[in-house]
């Protein structure tokens, strides 16, 4: 600025230019481009010292600030009051603009704020993520957002202060917004605003309302935030309070339902699923006491076996259920031949493979690092499921092979294959597809099956085959070697 106008100056003398008119008003372009680029201080830093220039090297007498001619006692007058006026002007424009601006980024703040309030899911930690994003939306070093309970209070925050908010100030506080509920006109904001020290930092406390019903606190520390900012952010958060209730709410709700829901489809299962092996037990037992052949009497002692272990796996079924739903299955890793996975797998459903020819098709040379506990187990359910919905003496076939750093085994059986209603919810507990009517189960192979599997990162999938049948895949995540090297090891 001082050198524009020391230039200006020096330039017009060397020129010889001495018109009061094109001085003037160079000096004056001066002044606007400094008010409209600068603080008003400087713009009338400017003003002044174009005056002075004015007067001292361009108004007769020149080299005094004397003035000879009373009419430049009017132009001199003029522009040190137009360079005043336009320079408080710029500065009050700018200012407007600049409030413009951080208005509309406030807004934008809150909108996008929002915005991810929208999106947040619930969950224990859901205050303390939104904490986190309203620290980042507003760039501000601490938030906390403080719920009262029985005994105390409960602080869900993002960043630190020196010290601790005394629990005292946030029951003065929370108290004080409860009480009343007072808009005021001049600040345009709620009243129940209180600013604490906290360690030397400045903390803002901000009632958070839900209506007229006072839910918390939000504290803010860093940067002053308006006042109607904060209680824009305030009822946003308690918003947020609220929805984040009523997912709980509903979550809550929903795992009732569910709870009744696989409580009497549990119920109508084995009340179906044991009925008929305690009736052939019972048939067979008193049969047994009447006079037969050996023959008719070993006949009657299989049906009873076969029953017991048809009962021996239903329970293991519920077991195995249970513990899924407790999350107490831990796999555990070792080295196998998936030959002798399969192997036990057929072992573990053997009765319901009876009538059926199993072919497998192994590569006999690698060894897989897996949990063979855990896959067998889920393995034997998908031959069940095989078995059970298969023609009698018909084919199932095994295919077992490395792909992509997993274990896949498919089971392929010459069933009715699988109804595209029954797709989405095959592997649900309890569901039984189209096809099932005329076989017996519980619905619960298939979900057993997903759940061991997740256990230990696998996966399976089903899907029908154009042939005919489906095929049912589960896939593990497993590490390899040769025969030849596990045999060394």
């Amino acid at each position: 600025m001082v050198a524009s106008i020391a230039a200006t100056t020096a330039g017009f003398r060397w020129a010889g230019i001495t018109n009061s008119t094109i001085v003037a008003l160079t000096f004056l372009t001066i002044v606007l481009f400094t008010a409209a680029t600068r603080p008003l201080s400087t713009a009338v830093s400017a003003s002044v010292l174009s005056m002075v220039s004015f007067n001292f090297f361009f108004l007769e007498p020149v080299g005094t600030l004397n003035i000879a001619d009373p009419q430049n006692w009017v132009v001199l007058g003029a522009f040190l009051i137009v360079s005043l006026v336009a320079s408080n002007l710029s500065s009050a424009a700018r200012a407007r603009a600049r409030e413009a601006v951080e208005q509309r980024d406030a807004m934008t703040r809150l909108f996008d704020l929002g915005r991810d309030i929208l999106i947040m899911t619930g969950g224990p930690q859901a205050m303390t993520r939104l904490t986190q994003v309203i620290a980042r939306r507003l760039d501000l070093p601490y938030v906390a957002i403080c719920q009262p309970t029985s005994e105390s209070w409960t602080i869900a925050a993002a960043g630190r202060l020196p010290g601790e908010v005394p629990a005292a100030a946030l029951d003065a506080a929370f108290a004080a917004a409860r009480q009343r509920m007072e808009f005021d006109a001049s600040t345009r904001t709620y009243a129940g605003h209180r600013t604490l020290d906290v360690g030397g930092a400045a903390v803002q406390l901000v009632p958070l309302r839900a209506g007229a019903t006072a839910l918390g606190l939000l504290a803010a520390s860093g940067r002053d935030v308006e006042r109607a900012t904060l209680d824009a952010l305030g009822g946003l958060v308690a918003i947020a309070i609220e929805r984040a209730r009523l997912l709980e709410d509903h979550r809550a709700a929903e795992l009732a339902r569910q709870g009744e829901a696989l409580k009497s489809s549990l119920l109508a299962s084995l009340g179906h699923d044991l009925r008929t092996p305690l009736t052939a037990i019972r048939v067979a037992a008193a049969n047994l006491l009447l006079p037969m052949s050996d023959a008719d009497r070993h006949e009657q002692a299989a049906l009873v076996r076969s029953e017991v272990e048809r009962l021996t796996r239903l329970f293991q079924n519920i077991l195995e259920m249970a513990r899924i739903d407790a999350r107490a299955i831990a796999a555990e890793q070792r080295w196998v031949h998936a030959d002798e996975i399969i192997e036990v797998a057929r072992e573990l459903v053997a009765p319901a493979l009876a009538h059926h020819r199993v072919t497998v098709a192994t590569d006999s040379s690698l060894v897989v690092k897996l949990d063979p506990r855990l896959t067998a187990s889920a393995l034997s359910h998908l031959l069940e499921n095989a078995a059970q919905y298969s023609p009698a003496g018909s084919a199932i076939d095994v295919v077992a092979r490395m792909h992509d750093g997993e274990l896949t085994i498919a089971v392929l059986d010459r069933g009715p294959g699988i109804a595209v209603i029954d797709q989405p919810r095959l592997f649900e507990r309890f569901y039984r597809g189209q096809s099932s009517g005329q076989h017996a189960g519980s619905g619960m192979g298939l979900s057993i099956a997903r759940g061991l599997l997740a256990a230990e990162g696998g996966r399976v999938w089903a899907e029908s085959r154009p042939e005919g049948g489906a095929i049912f895949t589960i896939a593990v995540p497993a590490a390899t070697r040769s025969l030849e090297h596990a045999v060394e090891s």
